[in-house]
């Protein structure tokens, strides 16, 4: 039996296409439209700033949620829950999936806090981040999961040493709750 042909834009179960990337030939799996491009592409991530407000006595005072590393770079260091964008996601959606897997919190509304691009921001490679912040109540329960070590809640003036650049992301978020 003699296979059938493909229509425009088919293409066969398996099939591999060969793409030029920064001078060198690579295969890849092919799609029905095959883009290659001749220059690095950065990743993108996703980082949260999860506040909360609690109260001793008549003395209101806010809390970050905070992730442990438990893996490089910066393993045993705090830092924001984040990480990468899946290619089916939304920024939003990568960003509640993200807070859920690294510390069983849920999230009702994201605010953006901005995009966080500096060159050398990430020592992996080249990672431009989308922020958010997102206030929950004073009572949510959260333990670490997946990448995370620990999670804990830390007084905004008493944060310890931050991860990559989560401590301008952090800056960069106190503008919305304080405007609130």
């Amino acid at each position: 039996m003699a296979p059938r042909k493909l229509k425009a834009g088919e293409i066969a179960a398996g099939a591999m296409a060969t793409c030029r990337v920064s001078s060198r030939k690579v295969k890849r799996p092919a799609q029905p439209t095959n883009f290659c491009y001749d220059y690095p592409r950065p990743a993108v991530a996703v980082d949260l700033v999860v506040t909360r407000i609690v109260a001793a006595g008549r003395v209101k005072s806010r809390q970050v949620l905070l992730i442990q590393r438990l893996k490089e770079p910066f393993a045993g260091s705090w830092a924001l829950p984040g990480g990468f964008l899946e290619m089916e996601e939304t920024l939003e959606q990568a960003a509640a999936r993200e807070l859920w897997e690294e510390t069983a919190v849920e999230c009702r509304k994201l605010t953006p806090v901005g995009a966080f691009s500096r060159v050398d921001r990430d020592p992996r490679g080249r990672v431009i981040s989308f922020a958010f912040w997102s206030e929950v109540p004073s009572r949510t329960e959260h333990h670490a999961g997946d990448d995370a070590a620990a999670a804990q809640w830390f007084p905004v003036s008493k944060l310890p040493r931050l991860a990559f650049d989560h401590a301008e992301i952090v800056a960069a978020a106190r503008g919305h709750w304080k405007s609130r």
